[in-house]
């Protein structure tokens, strides 16, 4: 099939496109590098398969494809409330004109929701038919009530105009290609340890997280997108629970680190977050597969050929 990945050069986008790639389809990635990066697909066009397109989700584009996989957001607090009206543009108006494309073309699409959509959950773990605890007025609004009204408008498509689509609300999710930068906990600690720094955690580090590897999670998109007929919501992520803490704690000792200080919690920051998966195992036969520590140990190696080569000095 010729399919479509919105955000394809992002760190799970590409890892999506090399996978669709590897299923033996063409790729059209579109990005607009505001936090993906040519990098992450740069040896994809050997294949002969894969079209790179520079193009914001915010202007309508037409284009001739058969799937569309919908990731296009900066997915991280740091890039997200860098410029929350554009965040709440991309998860509005870029998820009206990707949902459109889809419709002209009578292709499926599937949307990246997020585990965001729960806020700070009051029901633990969290499973799709729980509403969530989001504070629409909040620093984090624009991405979490973003992806909310993203939710509503492709099914608003499904409902209209019959359009077969299926949304995914991703939990936490690492792995190589990951930002440096990006604010996320997993390259946070790594980047620190690497570096010999002090690894940050905000608040005790009680808070709570389930960490899902980027192989995995692309498994479960496109198990999705082929369970035509299936809707979701459906929560993709890995079902075990780990403090913050723990997670630094299990850096320190195998990548190093000065020591553990804490940070005051930001604004709204979730104190626990789980997935039910039960309705992934149910209709798409899928739960994860990578074991935190196996996770890692491929993720740090990424991060010390990037620091050897330069990157993030």
């Amino acid at each position: 099939m010729r399919v479509l990945v919105t955000g394809g050069a992002g760190f799970v986008g590409s890892h999506l496109c090399e996978r669709l790639l590897n299923d033996g389809h063409d790729v059209v990635c579109l990005d607009n590098f505001y936090t993906g990066r040519r990098e992450n697909v740069a040896g994809f066009a050997a294949s002969g398969r894969f079209e790179l397109v520079e193009h914001d989700v915010e202007q309508p584009i037409s284009l001739p494809v058969e799937q569309v996989y919908h990731l296009a957001c900066p997915a991280s607090p740091v890039h997200y409330q860098a410029d929350p009206v554009r965040t709440l543009r991309t998860n509005v108006i870029g998820t009206l004109n990707m949902l459109e494309l889809a419709r002209q073309n009578n292709a499926r699409l599937v949307l990246a929701s997020t585990s965001e959509v729960y806020g700070d959950p009051e029901v633990h773990p969290q499973p799709e038919r729980y509403r969530g605890n989001v504070n629409p007025h909040g620093i984090r609004a624009c991405y979490d009530e973003g992806k909310r009204a993203a939710e509503s408008a492709t099914m608003d498509y499904h409902r209209q105009y019959g359009l077969s689509v299926g949304i995914a609300r991703i939990f936490n999710t690492y792995g190589p290609r990951m930002a440096f930068e990006d604010g996320r906990v997993v390259s946070n600690f790594l980047v620190q340890a690497m570096a010999g720094k002090p690894l940050t955690v905000y608040g005790d580090g009680s808070q709570t997280r389930s960490f899902c590897y980027v192989t995995d999670l692309v498994d479960g998109l496109v198990r999705l997108m082929a369970r035509g007929g299936f809707t979701g919501p459906v929560n993709l992520g890995n079902d075990g629970e780990f403090t913050i803490r723990q997670l630094a704690e299990l850096v320190t000792r195998k990548y190093g680190g000065a020591q553990i200080v804490e940070e005051p919690l930001p604004a709204d920051d979730p104190t626990r977050r789980k997935p039910d998966i039960t309705l992934a195992r149910a209709e798409l036969g899928w739960s994860p597969t990578v074991a935190l520590e196996q996770g890692l140990e491929a993720t740090a190696a990424d991060f010390r050929s990037r620091f050897a080569a330069g990157e993030g000095r």
